[in-house]
């Protein structure tokens, strides 16, 4: 499955984003849809995924509360909506793909999309 991820930018502290993670060449339909995210110098790190069939979540403790991933099934797109964004949040962030393992790790995703900016000014 090809990812396609967008809709990142510039905001202030407390601001909302919505990223999105659109699937080309098939259906997201038995797959896992994770967030990920990195900021400069450090390691990438894991934001959140959704089991696609079922709706099962996970989140990062850092962003418990205030972020929420969503599937669009007519869309074929998953979404990460960012509130209260802090300048912590700033990375780029990365949609990625793996077929019905729900996981934080990051190694086990097998299609990547390309990053997205995210940068929230204080």
């Amino acid at each position: 499955v090809q990812l396609q991820a967008s809709g990142g930018g510039l905001v202030q502290t407390g601001d909302s984003l919505r990223l999105s993670c659109a699937a080309s060449g098939r259906t997201f339909r038995s797959y896992v849809v994770g967030w990920f995210r990195q900021a400069p110098g450090k390691e990438r790190e894991f934001v959140a995924a959704i089991r696609w069939s079922g709706g099962t979540t996970l989140y990062a403790d850092s962003v418990k509360g205030r972020f929420t991933i969503s599937p669009d099934n007519a869309k074929n797109t998953v979404y990460l909506q960012m509130n209260s964004l802090k300048s912590e949040d700033t990375a780029v962030y990365y949609c990625a793909a793996v077929p019905f393992i729900l996981t934080m790790e990051s190694s086990r995703f097998t299609s990547w999309g390309q990053g997205t900016q995210v940068t929230v000014s204080s």
